[in-house]
């Protein structure tokens, strides 16, 4: 919901940065699986409870996912360069749930477990309109020039980062903020279906 708001603010100072990683020989690429790293690493921090150094690598992560998409812009973008970054993407988002579930799996396994499985069924839903979307050609830039036909909804990508921090900063929340985001995204994905019935009627 605050991604095509925030857009316009974000964009020119990482298409900035962007553009000088890559006359520096940086590959978007690189980028992108450098991001992951950081991410992963913020998952084991949270495995450990160090949820201050967790939320730094959290943030560190999230900009180089920025910044992949800059450097790309600025030099070459590609289809596989599109597709791991999805990929990146879900892979932390997956991480960071998973990690609060291993830092308490008494208190946190159930409500991570349903966050979880919203990730899952929305993620469903995303790319599969995207999938769709690219058949029919259709194409948008309301969250910015990307590889994938990119849907909004209740809770995109900007307010999944707020939700994070969030949890690494009161941690023993976990369960009642898991629970009632992973509802909230379920309600993003139930409405992505319904403009998928709209967009792709059976004959």
């Amino acid at each position: 919901m605050l991604d095509r708001y925030l857009r316009p603010y974000i964009d020119p100072p990482l298409d900035r940065l962007g553009a000088g990683l890559a006359r520096a020989g940086i590959r978007p690429n690189t980028v992108t699986l450098a991001g992951l790293g950081v991410g992963l690493a913020a998952g084991a921090a949270i495995a450990f409870e160090a949820y201050w150094l967790a939320l730094a690598l959290i943030i560190v992560s999230r900009l180089a996912d920025g910044l992949d998409g800059a450097v790309a812009r600025a030099s070459k973008v590609s289809d596989f360069g599109g597709y791991l970054d999805i990929v990146a993407d879900f892979t932390f988002y997956g991480a960071v749930p998973l990690a609060f579930v291993l830092s308490d799996p008494a208190s946190n396994g159930a409500a991570g477990a349903f966050v979880l499985l919203s990730f899952y069924v929305n993620g469903a839903s995303f790319l599969g309109f995207a999938i769709l979307a690219e058949k029919r050609r259709m194409q948008t830039s309301a969250r910015g020039v990307k590889t994938l036909y990119f849907t909004g909804g209740l809770l995109e990508g900007s307010e999944t980062i707020i939700f994070f921090v969030a949890l690494c900063l009161v941690p023993g929340w976990f369960a009642p903020l898991a629970w009632s985001f992973g509802a909230l995204t379920l309600i993003t994905a139930a409405s992505r279906l319904a403009l998928a019935s709209r967009c792709f009627p059976d004959p």
